[in-house]
């Protein structure tokens, strides 16, 4: 019976994935076709394709730039960014078996979000912006780790009350930095930034968080089966021969790097992280092992379909975060409103 089981599910995953990753290269291809500066969709796959296969050109260079200069390393990051927020997202609320917790819970935003207002303050570069941001998010929940582990008890609710004693501080810190910045440049370059945007994304950009981005999902998705033990208690994981201490640190540690590189590239994007997991587990179950792959897919489709949304809907582009604010918040109230099984 429960090799039955297992196969079931299985064959419902497998037609699970197909259609996420139908969904994904639709979207992706398409996404090329859509911009203010139309190009259309035979040439961008004439293009795509140019690039590995000898193809005579019936493009112009301005189509040909707007492919792979411009939109390409976007669509690419968008991809990422979602995939990431939402398995770091499906780690954090699986670890610490609260369906409410998100990539932000550890402070990992907060800590990006003060390191990018402080570099904009100082007049950094973009780059240097980013690897602030890196290193900021990354220490602080360093931080959350260390408060968590030096109290007694050590258990998940611990590091979560960390998280948040952290976090407050850190965003008093922005907050600071917002107020004694220039209100003329430096604040509305802050502000725009802590909305979350993926405008003027570059290829080097995309080399630059693309190795942290990778490691981190790749270690998630090998651990998949593995994280489902840190649902039980600390006991019944010991009792199957697993130390779930060990375990939690390394989870923890690859939902913060590709957290902290989301963020670092991306800007503040809230509720990804807490609606993908949700809508995937309605798809494929509980199961991490199945639930992961699925997030990871779904998570870079919605991005990237938000993001499509975002620079063509109107004639200035709208920061990313608003569009999965106003997706989320109703998500987050349908949760609470108990119709959802959470």
């Amino acid at each position: 019976m429960i090799k039955r089981n297992d196969d079931a599910n299985a064959k419902r995953n497998t037609r699970v994935y197909f259609m996420l990753t139908a969904v994904l290269l639709v979207l992706f291809v398409g996404s090329f076709a859509i911009g203010r500066y139309a190009v259309p969709l035979r040439e961008v796959i004439r293009i795509l394709l140019s690039r590995v296969f000898r193809i005579e050109k019936t493009w112009t260079d301005a189509m040909e730039s707007a492919v792979i200069n411009i939109r390409l390393p976007r669509i690419i990051l968008a991809c990422l960014v979602g995939a990431c927020l939402s398995a770091a997202g499906t780690a954090y609320q699986s670890i610490f078996r609260n369906p409410m917790a998100s990539p932000d819970i550890l402070g990992a935003s907060s800590g990006a979000c003060f390191g990018a207002a402080l570099s904009i303050l100082l007049g950094f570069s973009k780059t240097m912006i980013m690897i602030t941001s890196f290193i900021a998010s990354l220490l602080t929940v360093s931080l959350v780790y260390y408060i968590g582990s030096r109290i007694r008890n050590r258990d998940t609710v611990s590091i979560i009350l960390s998280g948040i004693m952290v976090s407050s501080l850190v965003n008093a810190g922005t907050s600071y930095v917002k107020l004694v910045a220039d209100p003329t440049d430096q604040l509305p370059a802050i502000t725009y930034w802590l909305m979350g945007s993926l405008s003027g994304s570059k290829t080097d950009d995309l080399y630059k968080a693309f190795i942290p981005m990778a490691l981190g999902l790749l270690t998630l998705f090998l651990l998949r089966w593995r994280i489902n033990l840190l649902t039980v208690s600390e006991e019944e994981a010991m009792s199957m021969g697993i130390e779930p201490v060990r375990l939690r640190f390394a989870v923890i540690v690859s939902a913060t790097f590709v957290t902290a590189s989301a963020v670092a590239v991306s800007g503040m994007i809230g509720w990804v992280g807490l609606v993908i997991p949700h809508v995937c587990r309605k798809l494929s179950g509980n199961n991490c092992y199945y639930l992961v792959p699925s997030t990871m897919l779904a998570g870079a489709s919605f991005m990237l379909l938000v993001d499509n949304i975002s620079r063509n809907l109107l004639m200035t582009e709208i920061p990313i975060g608003i569009l999965t604010a106003f997706i989320g918040a109703p998500f987050f109230i349908y949760l609470l409103s108990g119709k959802e099984n959470i």
